[in-house]
């Protein structure tokens, strides 16, 4: 019989490689239909140096960022998936693991010992964990490393609740004005609507994690997705700021109900290097890679 933790920190520890060294395909083709459709040169060059990057990074296998990002993983687990506890401890050890093999650059800092050295934090909260217990007997596992430029442009504020979508979406294109160039776009955004001050941050992250152009299920929601993208767009950021070319790949959106009193409202931003990888592990440890 497999030992179920070992195979959960190897597959980890790939899927931190992976994300690290391969963009989801949608993503890829998004930046090369970016570049091709961009007339202006400044934008065009732009978008070919990044695709150029994200060429070179697949074939070598190396990072297509220096930055390799702050780590975090989704986990949903089975309540009949073999362990639970330790899947954490997996997650820390891959983590550590791939900061060697990839490498990783060591981006955990320590507020009074300095850089870890290993993406790992010294009180138990680096890697970030998102952990959510399902039906079932599989664990799946998605790793997002995110990068500093784009998580120093995030936004949260409490919206005044009678100002309603309305608010929000004025909210939503303060945020990518205040963002513009700093955080090498074209981005994409995702946004978290309701529940608390935490809990609308941790569902605009979540949005991140859904493929390009795929909409929410509900209508209502899909709608206000596709009203933000164009008048996001509309701000006419550019590739990499320079006004040029996309400004915003997609926007995602997931709502929570709230207090009455209040209206919380998240942004999270990516960078162009929107990166993810997942897989599901089964009961006896068989790996299904997500696609990619």
């Amino acid at each position: 019989m497999k030992d179920i933790a070992q195979v959960v920190e190897d597959t980890a520890a790939k899927l931190l490689k992976i994300a690290a060294t391969k963009l989801p395909s949608e993503v890829k083709e998004a930046l090369i239909a970016g570049e091709k459709d961009t007339e202006g040169s400044l934008g065009k060059s732009q978008l070919s140096a990044i695709n150029e990057n994200v060429g070179l990074a697949e074939t070598f296998s190396k990072p297509m960022c220096q930055d390799t990002g702050l780590v975090s993983f989704f986990v949903k687990i089975g309540d009949k998936f073999p362990i639970r506890s330790e899947v954490k401890t997996a997650l820390i050890k891959a983590t550590k693991k791939a900061t060697e093999n990839v490498p990783l650059r060591p981006n955990a800092v320590d507020m009074f010992k300095g850089n870890t050295k290993n993406n790992v934090g010294l009180r138990g909260f680096v890697p970030w964990f998102y952990f959510d217990l399902v039906e079932g007997d599989k664990c799946e596992i998605i790793a997002m490393p995110k990068g500093g430029g784009s998580s120093n442009v995030g936004k949260m504020k409490m919206i005044p609740p009678g100002k309603g979508i309305k608010g929000v979406k004025e909210f939503v294109v303060e945020a990518l004005a205040a963002a513009g160039p700093l955080a090498c776009p074209p981005y994409t955004v995702g946004v978290g609507v309701g529940g608390g001050e935490d809990m609308c941050m941790n569902l605009a992250k979540k949005a991140l994690l859904r493929p390009l152009y795929k909409y929410h299920k509900d209508e209502k929601i899909a709608d206000l997705e596709k009203e933000l993208l164009a008048t996001l767009n509309k701000l006419e950021i550019g590739a990499m700021g320079l006004g040029e070319g996309p400004s915003v790949l997609d926007v995602h959106m997931e709502f929570a109900a709230r207090h009455p009193a209040s209206l919380p409202v998240g942004v999270v931003i990516s960078c162009w290097a929107l990166r993810h990888a997942g897989a599901t592990i089964d009961k006896e440890g068989n790996v299904e890679w997500h696609p990619h």
